[in-house]
């Protein structure tokens, strides 16, 4: 059976410390962890309801503990991922843009490898991991090169891996490109039989973009799927933590580089020790900031003193309904400088904006040039807004003035929380770090030249 509770540590390391837990007098072994992970998906997949086929991360689900209310931390590709990794937020661990546009960590023995390793755990990455121009700075104890980070080239080398029995305990991250853009081409007619998302409009345009990311979701879950079964047909699924989720919202206009939930809201599954079990759901809020005290807490060790998380294991075991009573989120850098900050409660979401809306900052698609022809250069955003998210979860209507007290309460919070973590936007405009490459403010595509720090 999948997902065995777990209990106190003893000390220890390499294969003793595998050997590190005894729950009620029994020996078990400290937990192998899988860290799948996608490129922007959002939560556009079967478990969240979406007509999505993504059997193989249903069947996750199913499995395991499904967080319907799991945030990103920022919703940029580097950004979140460092966030997840560190325990930090982006401001505070310098991912304060894109790590293929020349920025990096402040430091990366911050890393959870680095941490695990002294917990004996041998490291392996493969695949998409985006928060280093050379992966090798990270603190793995292998990287694997491929040709490509695509699904169908990253899961059979994984597979490879797991059957070469890696040195146990592992941390092994699979990361998958999709669902990045450019999308797979999708079947026959399907663009006729999709819904676009709430936010767009309901023409062939988008249709045929949301059709072709459906066939790049399924080349995902394709890739979830031989790698979960190969972990499986090995034994090694008992004994391991699946975690499975994805950087930030779809790369859509009004999702990804947004803070709207559309933008932070994430998929978010684990399955395995420590009571992720059951084929349950939690619908507590959840940012991905609280995955690296979630794995110190299950293996053992003390979380460090950088980590800003908080622990899912309560959630898991069901010893607690909550665990955060709000999550914060931001931007600073996309392709070009556009500075947000966000808090998000069960209610409300207040969010900060400190410059124009950027159109480079939304990836090009056929669902941009259809809203660009329509007048989208020229809309503009107020610099706070505020959404009841119980009656306006679209987060349409703006009621930062209508509610001045909530906006008061909010802007404090999030005033707090700033000060708090050290965000540098508290001192004025953020410059780019030196050698890093951004867009500019005027431009409207990230694929135009960019200029450098």
């Amino acid at each position: 059976m999948i997902g065995r509770d777990v209990g106190a540590p003893l000390a220890g390391s390499g294969e003793a410390a595998r050997h590190s837990w005894i729950p009620s007098g029994a020996v078990t072994v400290r937990p192998n962890i899988l860290y799948l992970h996608s490129h922007d998906t959002g939560r556009y997949v079967q478990p969240h309801g979406y007509a999505v086929d993504t059997p193989s991360i249903q069947r996750l689900a199913e499995e395991g503990v499904l967080f319907r209310q799991a945030f990103c931390a920022a919703s940029t590709c580097s950004a979140s991922r460092a966030c997840l990794l560190t325990g930090q937020y982006a401001h505070t661990n310098g991912m304060l843009g894109l790590a293929h546009r020349g920025w990096s960590l402040n430091d990366y023995s911050h890393h959870i490898v680095n941490v695990l390793r002294a917990a004996g755990y041998h490291s392996v990455l493969v695949g998409e991991q985006h928060i280093s121009k050379r992966p090798d700075v990270i603190g793995y104890d292998r990287v694997v090169k491929i040709g490509t980070t695509r699904a169908g080239d990253v899961a059979p080398v994984t597979i490879d891996l797991l059957r070469g029995a890696l040195e146990q305990p592992f941390f092994l991250s699979v990361g998958f490109f999709e669902t990045h853009r450019e999308f797979f081409k999708p079947h026959g007619d399907e663009q006729n039989w999709v819904q676009p998302p709430p936010n767009l409009p309901d023409v062939p345009e988008v249709r045929q973009d949301v059709a072709a990311f459906n066939a790049s979701a399924r080349s995902l879950d394709g890739g979830v799927g031989m790698v979960l079964s190969a972990l499986e047909q090995l034994g090694l699924a008992e004994d391991t933590l699946v975690i499975c989720t994805t950087d930030h919202g779809i790369a859509f206009p009004g999702a990804k580089a947004t803070l709207t939930d559309r933008g932070i809201g994430v998929l978010l599954i684990v399955r395995g020790p420590g009571g992720f079990s059951g084929g349950r759901v939690s619908d507590a809020l959840v940012s991905q900031v609280d995955v690296f005290p979630t794995i110190c807490e299950l293996v053992g060790i003390e979380p460090p003193p950088w980590v800003r998380g908080r622990s899912l294991l309560p959630l898991a075991r069901r010893e607690a309904d909550e665990v955060n009573e709000a999550v914060f989120a931001e931007i600073t850098f996309h392709a070009a400088y556009e500075p947000q900050r966000a808090v998000r409660t069960r209610r409300y979401k207040y969010i900060r904006r400190y410059e124009r809306p950027v159109i480079a900052n939304i990836d090009d698609s056929p669902s941009k040039d259809y809203l660009l022809a329509h007048g989208l250069a020229e809309r503009d955003a107020p610099s706070e807004q505020l959404y009841d998210l119980v009656f306006d979860p679209n987060e349409a209507h703006d009621i930062a003035g209508s509610e001045p007290e909530i906006a008061a309460e909010l802007r404090a919070r999030l005033q707090a929380w700033m000060e708090e973590t050290g965000d540098p936007l508290l001192s004025g405009p953020v410059a780019p770090a030196p050698g890093t490459e951004y867009n500019t403010a005027g431009q409207r595509s990230p694929s135009e030249p960019t200029t450098r720090a």
